[in-house]
């Protein structure tokens, strides 16, 4: 059976991807970063969603390098996160670097295993306007990776799927629950408290989702929300 690395971060995305991965017949490879981040429950979810696969080996990568460093509200705890809604300009939420390093490190990853591809879940129509979540960076990085690894200069380049890219929130929760991804192991939300705050733009673009699907989000939220 032919391997993919998917970049697991526990959050609705990347388990649609995961479930996307296996619809297309690959034996799952996760791999979890734990980069420091304030949200540190979806850690618990990623390891709850790749049991769930029946994974072999789901990795879990600690780069606590982007927390030392800071710079987003996700990694720095003296810069709040965001509830005003979801704008078009690169949110405090954005990391600095983070999927470029998330990519490299599946990309050394999926090379020693033979993997053939990596899946991650960015995408490019609803989401918060992160400058790694654009079709010209995973172009970018793909040229990198035929041009910089082994595999590519020897003619079998990794791939890099997007699936989710120029999906909408709700497109991406029709196909999750048609494939039965286990929403309910999932966590969104920035704050990374017990239950979800449904004001940062993770939860507003989650909520949106499911809403958008016609359906109602499995995951516990703060009394005034998802009802």
């Amino acid at each position: 059976m032919a391997k993919a690395v998917v970049i697991l971060s526990g959050g609705l995305d990347s388990a649609t991807c995961m479930g996307i991965a296996r619809a297309a017949g690959y034996e799952l490879c996760p791999v979890t970063f734990d980069y420091g981040q304030r949200h540190r429950v979806e850690l618990e979810s990623a390891k709850k969603v790749a049991a769930f696969y029946g994974v072999k080996d789901h990795r879990i990568v600690s780069i606590d390098f982007l927390r030392q460093i800071g710079g987003s509200a996700l990694t720095d705890e003296s810069i709040d996160v965001p509830t005003e809604g979801v704008s078009r300009e690169i949110p405090v939420t954005y990391v600095p670097g983070r999927n470029l390093l998330f990519l490299a490190i599946a990309a050394s990853y999926a090379e020693v295993i033979g993997a053939e591809a990596i899946y991650i879940g960015v995408n490019a129509l609803d989401y918060s306007g992160y400058p790694d979540c654009r079709p010209e960076f995973i172009e970018g990085v793909e040229h990198v990776l035929r041009i910089g690894t082994k595999a590519g200069v020897e003619g079998r380049p990794i791939r890099i799927e997007t699936p989710l890219l120029h999906w909408t929130k709700g497109e991406i929760v029709r196909k999750g629950l048609e494939l039965g991804v286990p929403y309910e192991l999932t966590t969104s939300c920035y704050q990374g408290g017990e239950v979800a705050c449904g004001e940062c733009d993770s939860c507003r673009l989650r909520l949106k989702g499911f809403a958008e699907a016609g359906a109602k989000d499995p995951i516990p939220y703060r009394p005034g929300f998802n009802d």
